[in-house]
């Protein structure tokens, strides 16, 4: 008798699954899956059926909500890739449901569309490096003992990623109201959220680089690195005689080798014939930076300057408030002192006039009795001082410390770039770094200043208010030598000198306008063109400020924050430009190969093993229903020597199911393929075939050649597994995850997806297996 699968886990969802868009995590018992009738909303669910987070995204202006059109987890089970029907892939995190990154694919206007995302990890590090490591920590341990060994031999490497922020309080969360539009809009607001993005990298993550490939159906193919890197994108080489675009339906790496196999076809449904197309990344391996520190430190100072941006519309958003109601108020007493006969024309001089000599002008008199009032005092009062203070919190717990990171940050570019000067493939230079740097200290510097002018205004504020109330309470108060006396002794404490300080700076214009108010396109584009030939920002902006302060003629959008976030943002892009295109100049399409079973292909899978130094070996599966008795599998050698793969020989082996139909396969680790048939008796049946086994016997053929030639491999020697239960459950589609201990260990697995498409069970084999 057959044995038994073991239940791991059952899940059902609360509706029907669409085709293709259920993927369970590799490293921990979740699944992904969008609802039916469009995939508007992903859920991701742990057993037994509980939604742990929901994935949506709100109705464009004039538009529909974007649908989910492709699922992928990343290696680490910490992200979810999702691919949206606007051409953006934006990455989940596990705590929330807002995006942490968005990766623009392909323009929402047009018809392109997400085919494919791939996502796999590869390790720098080579196995000639461990095994050196290895023996120089054996000779250590010898000598300094077992601990102090581990340390002396990580010690270069700890200190390449030491991490100086961790030392720095935490970056606060901005506050819960919107100030901005787009995707960070509402992503830096949660604490949880803030965490997960500025996350201090692992040691078991100091070896490893990320990579997600992204295919369209256009044909292109998008590369980018830890996380949202971008590198670029790649057309795909024209395959076989047809005119579609071929498409990416498979990915697979070794962690150990840079080259990567992509498979590609013509239509993801059952095409008539695949491609094996060997991308070569030998900047993996070759740069002469650590591509992981590098990595890390360019994404983390793309967050830190989404994160000033959005800091800077609710500085934006509070200076607006804090003179938005005072407008109001002050509006409509100038049109009372405009119809004056005699006496000022304005509210500046006419309350001037009051503070030095006690007289009140009648439309200041009315405008104070029955305009303003105590209510409306009470709201002048709560807009500004919420108002300053609101933007004080920004500046002190929000810009400031965001920029003292993007420091540290470019502190340990520039020493990189130093180090490696006289080298080109880097991809940035000394200059571009200062370049940044330069525009952050400047920014440093509009902070202090805007903290400064804050608490000035916030104090001069106090008298001003404190007055205003005055005046309002004495317009109100009976002629009671009582009430006389006390408004008198309150008069007597007021600072009369800020108070005509407050009406003369702050009333009617504030100081803070030439910070955060609206830059004319003229002047911007003036500044924006000077700031190209200065050789120091921080010189010019200094002077500047000096010459607007003595009332000489200056150039203003300098010392605005906008302009200097998107002075940041343009320079801080070029240098990320630059070195994607040292890194896509050494991207390498290799020769496809082409493969086919004589029949339309319903089901494939795709692995790639290490077996040398310079060779990888990659195993195809193929399967069609026409001939559900037969899997083919191809053997295609590669010989890598410099991260540059060619081409070796092409073998393949059918499998004879016999009376089994088959209904799915997948490959579990590196030699492991995962059959899912049907029986004679329509039981699911699982088999497990060794592609690393001395019986498959693989021939040699032609690149092209049918592959599922009469006879083959009998299955009748692999193991055979029944599922357990009395009741029937009828699977039709099938994943595999090997063991994973990220939080607390998991057994190799496979996953089950039921034909109601509500039922996902997850079975481990048993221990002899």
């Amino acid at each position: 008798m057959a044995p038994q699968l073991s239940l791991f886990s059952e899940t059902e969802f609360a509706s029907r699954a669409p085709e293709g868009l259920v993927v369970g995590c590799p490293t921990l018992d979740l699944s992904a899956a969008c609802e039916s009738g469009g995939g508007k909303s992903v859920f991701i669910y742990r057993p037994p059926g509980q939604v742990v987070s929901k994935i949506h995204q709100h109705q464009q202006p004039g538009g529909k909500a974007p649908e989910a059109l492709v699922v992928t987890w990343k290696a680490d089970g910490q992200f979810l890739a999702v691919g949206w029907s606007d051409g953006v892939v934006r990455l989940m995190g596990l705590e929330n449901n807002k995006a942490a990154h968005h990766i623009e694919i392909c323009p929402q206007s047009s018809d392109v569309r997400i085919a494919h995302i791939g996502w796999v990890v590869n390790n720098i590090t080579s196995r000639s490096s461990s095994a050196f490591s290895g023996r120089l920590k054996d000779g250590a341990s010898e000598i300094l003992g077992s601990q102090d060994a581990s340390a002396a031999t990580d010690l270069p490497r700890e200190l390449t990623f030491l991490e100086i922020e961790t030392a720095l309080p935490k970056i606060s969360p901005l506050p819960g109201s919107s100030a901005g539009s787009g995707e960070d809009a509402v992503v830096f607001t949660l604490r949880t959220g803030i965490d997960f993005l500025f996350q201090t990298p692992k040691p078991e993550e100091y070896d490893q680089v990320n990579v997600m490939v992204v295919g369209t159906t256009d044909g292109k193919l998008h590369l980018s690195i830890y996380d949202s890197f971008i590198i670029g994108s790649f057309p795909c080489p024209p395959l076989g005689s047809g005119s579609a675009f071929p498409q990416l339906v498979r990915l697979a790496s070794n962690p150990q080798t840079s080259t990567h196999a992509l498979l590609l076809a013509e239509k993801t449904k059952q095409p008539d014939e695949l491609y094996l197309l060997p991308m070569d990344l030998p900047f993996i391996s070759s740069v002469p930076i650590n591509l992981p520190l590098l990595a890390s430190k360019l994404t983390t100072l793309q967050k830190l300057l989404r994160y000033l941006r959005q800091t800077q519309f609710h500085m934006q958003l509070e200076w607006r408030n804090t003179r938005e109601l005072p407008s109001r108020f002050l509006r409509s007493v100038e049109a009372g002192l405009e119809e004056l006969e005699n006496g000022p024309r304005g509210v500046v001089p006419a309350l001037y006039h009051t503070v030095v000599t006690g007289h009140v002008y009648e439309p200041v008199r009315e405008w104070l009795v029955d305009s303003l009032a105590e209510r409306g005092h009470k709201r002048w009062d709560k807009a500004v001082v919420s108002g300053l203070e609101n933007l004080r919190s920004l500046v002190h717990q929000n810009f400031l410390p965001a920029l003292e990171r993007c420091t540290i940050i470019l502190s340990r570019l520039r020493g990189l770039a130093q180090f490696h000067d006289a080298r080109e493939d880097i991809g940035f230079s000394v200059t571009q770094i200062s370049r940044v740097m330069d525009v952050v200290d400047c920014m440093t510097l509009l902070g202090h200043r805007i903290l400064l002018v804050v608490m000035d205004e916030l104090e001069h504020f106090a008298s001003f208010s404190t007055w205003l109330r005055f005046q309002i309470d004495r317009l109100h108060s009976s002629s009671s030598s009582e009430d006389r006396n006390e408004l008198t002794e309150k008069e007597a404490t007021m600072d009369t000198g800020k108070i005509l300080t407050y009406i003369e700076r702050y009333l009617t214009d504030s100081p803070l306008r030439v910070f955060f108010d609206e830059i004319i396109k003229e002047d911007h584009a003036e500044a924006w063109q000077h700031t190209e030939d200065v050789p120091r920002l921080l010189d010019l902006l200094d002077t500047q400020l000096r010459r607007y302060e003595t009332g000489e003629k200056a150039m203003k959008a300098v010392f605005h924050v906008e302009f200097l976030v998107d002075l940041a943002h343009f320079w801080s892009g070029r240098i990320l430009d630059d070195i994607a295109e040292a890194k896509k100049r050494s991207v390498r399409l290799g020769k496809p190969v082409k493969l086919t079973v004589g029949a339309k292909v319903d089901c494939y899978d795709v692995r790639m093993c290490e077996e040398g130094a310079t060779e990888a070996t990659v195993y195809i599966a193929l399967g069609s229903k026409e001939a559900s008795n037969q899997v083919s599998i191809f053997r295609i050698g590669l010989e890598i020597i410099n991260g540059i793969s060619s081409n070796r020989s092409v073998a393949v082996c059918p499998i004879n199911l016999g009376g089994d139909r088959l209904i799915d396969l997948k490959f579990l680790g590196d030699s492991t393929l995962v059959l899912l048939c049907s029986g004679t008796d329509n039981t699911p049946v699982v088999i497990r075939v060794s592609v690393k086994s001395d019986t498959l016997g693989f021939n040699a053929c032609d690149e092209g050649s049918y592959g599922g030639t009469d006879g083959g491999v009998s299955c009748d020697g692999f193991t055979k597994y029944r599922l357990p239960g009395e009741k029937q459950f009828r699977p039709v589609r099938l994943e595999a995850h090997d063991k994973a201990d990220v939080r607390g260990e998991i057994p190799a697995r496979i996953c089950l997806l039921g034909s109601n498409r509500t039922v996902w069970q997850t079975f481990t084999f048993p221990t002899s297996a």
